[in-house]
């Protein structure tokens, strides 16, 4: 008997794994930072080991990745190095499971793969074999620890929305032209807050008036000319990276900016969006006011080109486009009699789709083109109904005056600690303090005059915008109204379409009269730039017409 016996303690020593690899993980940046937990697994496997004369080959760490995936860097790592042949160990020693995975079908799957290349997962906390009892085993492990992941991930979240309707910031960095404070303190934890950057939030109000205004030599911009426009000026990301389609676009969608920071908005795995029911909405204090920011998201809409057909910007017709049936809503497009001598606007639907769909409608085209422009030019353009449309803006003006008093304060605060500080580097040299040659004592010079130069051009944009050629008076709309009046009705088709496309929104054809709808940005805009035409085609708000009043 003490045959059979003695071959099997052999053969079992033959297959013990004599090389092994640790693989050690967290799944927290804060467990990570405490340095903790890691040197404990260490700790514990290095014994583990030594207790069985096992020899550590190779260590493998990913701190502060979650295990509910496979997607970290130093498992793959060892993945590739066990399955790539003639692997440096035998096996992979984890604390439990869990460390190595928290998916169960992503563990049974890599368990599997490394036996086929024989290496073993052997868990420290939850020793098991290879028998059909122990796989069983380590499988109900897997799906507990699962459930267990989406349970506290479960409570997490729950407990971070709440964390959020209070108002307070739950973490990861805050978005371009805020910054993280201290709100108060509970117990050992401080809560946080979004405040405005002093400096950053001056080049979000660039960019969003470069969206709506331009930079006074030229209308509106779209989002690629004004990342151009902040490259070519020196205008750089937090990271001090250029500004690209992307992110520029990110900033100018994101509600952070009116005061609505919404936190859950997507599934962080798959990035899909979730029900606004689930969203968040916490208040912050706004760098743009909501009236403006929902005139550049119309803007955006207006210019995205799948919402204008390329016909109804290059087109012969004056108002292609434009005009729209008020029975159905569908667009107004040239018809011509048997000989082509007679030219008319009909609804498109009717002719499309049969009267079934809508009775429709025509006019000579002549006569609408004429009755159109004459009316913007005689009712609408005129100095003292465009002043009148201004009222509201002009009285805003004045109640901005206190909000850019506040600005520049703050401001002068930021380039007056950038300049205390740099004041203090250079005493610092001038006593001997610090050695002049000290390659990091340059870098955080530069870096400091970086801060004051960027503070500065700051301060002297705000200090700017208070300047009287930035605000609108009554001489400029007289001037501008002029130069509108003469763009509406004189000059080539193609040039007076693409005028009006800027002025107005559309023209609503009924069988009694003809209504023309427009919005007063649009006024503001062409009266801050003299009357020229903005770029861009506006979107179909219609505002002019709130009470059926005016416009008719």
């Amino acid at each position: 008997m003490a045959g059979p016996l003695t071959a099997t303690v052999a053969g079992a020593e033959k297959e013990a794994p004599q090389r092994v690899a640790l693989y050690m993980r967290v799944s927290t940046g804060r467990q990570a930072e405490s340095d903790l937990s890691i040197p404990d697994q260490r700790h514990q496997a290095v014994a583990f080991c030594k207790a069985r004369g096992w020899n550590v080959v190779a260590e493998f760490v990913d701190a502060g990745l979650s295990g509910t995936d496979d997607k970290r860097p130093e498992l793959q790592r060892l993945l590739d190095i066990a399955t790539g042949g003639g692997a440096p160990f035998d096996a992979v020693v984890v604390h439990s499971f869990s460390r190595f995975a928290r998916d169960h079908f992503a563990l049974e799957y890599h368990v599997r793969k490394l036996r086929k290349h024989n290496v073993r997962l052997v868990s420290i906390t939850q020793d098991l074999g290879d028998d059909p009892m122990s796989v069983m085993v380590r499988q109900v492990f897997a799906l507990f620890d699962e459930y267990q992941s989406k349970e506290n991930a479960k409570h997490v979240l729950r407990a971070m929305k709440e964390n959020a309707r209070q108002g307070f910031w739950n973490g990861a960095a805050a978005p371009y032209g805020y910054a993280i404070v201290a709100a108060e303190q509970r117990g050992a934890k401080t809560k946080k807050k979004l405040a405005i950057d002093p400096v950053e939030s001056e080049a979000v109000r660039l960019i969003f008036k470069l969206i709506r205004e331009g930079d006074g030599t030229s209308g509106p911009m779209g989002v690629k000319a004004v990342a151009t426009w902040l490259n070519d000026h020196g205008y750089r990301t937090r990271r001090g990276a250029r500004w690209g389609i992307g992110p520029l676009h990110k900033l100018i969608t994101c509600t952070t900016y009116k005061g609505e920071h919404r936190f859950n908005t997507k599934v962080w795995k798959t990035r899909e969006a979730k029900p606004e029911s689930e969203q968040v909405v916490v208040p912050v204090d706004p760098i743009i006011d909501a009236k403006t920011f929902d005139a550049v998201q119309a803007q955006l809409k207006a210019r995205n080109p799948k919402s204008t057909a390329p016909r109804t910007v290059t087109g012969p017709i004056l108002l292609t486009g434009l005009a729209t049936c008020a029975s159905c809503g569908g667009g107004m497009t040239l018809r011509t009699g048997k000989s082509g001598r007679y030219r008319y606007y009909a609804c498109a639907t009717c002719a499309q789709k049969g009267k079934s769909a809508c009775k429709g409608r025509a006019i000579p085209m002549d006569k609408l083109d004429t009755v159109v422009t004459d009316r913007i030019a005689d009712q609408l353009l005129t100095p003292r109904h465009v002043e009148k449309l201004l009222t509201g803006l002009m009285e805003r003006q004045t109640a901005r005056d206190e909000d850019h008093a506040q600005r520049l304060r703050a401001l002068k605060d930021k380039l007056n600690d950038a300049e205390e500080r740099l004041k203090r580097l250079y005493q610092a040299i001038e006593s001997g303090i610090a050695d002049p040659g000290d390659p990091t004592l340059k870098d955080r010079i530069a870096a400091v005059k970086t801060e004051r130069d960027i503070a500065q051009i700051a301060h002297d944009r705000a200090v700017a915008e208070l300047r009287p050629d930035a605000r609108i008076t009554e001489d400029k709309i007289e001037t501008a109204v002029a130069v509108m009046r003469a763009n509406v009705l004189d000059g080539a088709i193609p040039f007076r379409r693409s005028y009006l496309r800027a002025l107005i929104d559309n023209v609503e054809v009924d069988d009694t009269e003809i209504r023309i709808h427009g919005r007063t940005s649009v006024l503001e805009r062409l009266v801050m730039g003299k009357g020229m035409a903005p770029a861009g085609v506006p979107s179909f708000v219609r505002k002019w017409r709130a009470r059926k009043d005016s416009n008719l």
